[in-house]
């Protein structure tokens, strides 16, 4: 799985970072997300699935390995 973002259409929710606290932060100055493993184990992939679901600005964009 690789995660990309949309930065320019983050809202700064931190929706993700409820989701998934191993693959997702957010900046201290402006909340926008940080990626901490764009390439996160698959032990996480469920939990990167449910953060990306939960993004209101629906900036998270999943590549699963075999596409």
């Amino acid at each position: 799985m690789k995660i990309t973002v949309d930065m320019d259409k983050c809202i700064g929710a931190g929706l993700c970072v409820v989701a998934a606290p191993q693959v997702f932060a957010q900046n201290d100055d402006d909340g926008l997300v940080i990626v901490l493993n764009e390439n996160p184990p698959a032990d996480q992939h469920e939990a990167v699935r449910e953060a990306a679901r939960l993004c209101p600005a629906l900036v998270i964009h999943l590549q699963d390995d075999n596409d």
